[in-house]
């Protein structure tokens, strides 16, 4: 299971499941910030017992200073492989009051798809608000919550 949340600000743009949204805000991040792809990595990286995101590429190198994530993601599943582990599936939420998410997750899905290499059938991505409660709902950041099944080769 992952778990990832960021700031809403101005003058970022807005990144979510590797692709950019079109939003008067981005979120704040030492990387792109892409929350939804970095729960989806922590997921992994636990299922696979190797510690979180934090830890393999952490927001005090220069290395990942401004990152694309989509580059975090495809890294992560090389990492596991050295286990001999594969993704099963990936089953996601976003939590944002706005923008929209909805009509974002085909091509989210695509994105995820080819970064990992496998069929878009095996990854689920769902959205959702908070109602308006808490600093989702305050539209102060977005989250998102992941859970994967990896499988041994």
């Amino acid at each position: 299971m992952g778990y990832d949340v960021h700031q809403l600000v101005e003058g970022r743009d807005l990144w979510m499941g590797g692709i950019r949204i079109e939003h008067s805000k981005g979120l704040l991040g030492h990387s792109d910030a892409d929350v939804l792809l970095h729960a989806i990595c922590d997921a992994l990286l636990g299922a696979a017992n190797m510690r979180d995101i934090g830890y393999h590429f952490p927001d005090t190198s220069a290395e990942t200073d401004g990152m694309d994530s989509k580059i975090i993601l495809r890294k992560t599943i090389e990492l596991i492989a050295t286990k001999g582990y594969r993704v099963g599936n990936i089953d996601a939420t976003i939590c944002a009051e706005h923008p929209k998410m909805n009509p974002h997750i085909p091509a989210m899905k695509a994105c995820i798809a080819g970064v990992i290499g496998y069929d878009e059938d095996a990854i689920s991505i769902k959205a959702t608000t908070t109602e308006k409660l808490g600093f989702t709902g305050r539209e102060e950041g977005i989250s998102a919550y992941a859970v994967v099944l990896i499988e041994k080769d």
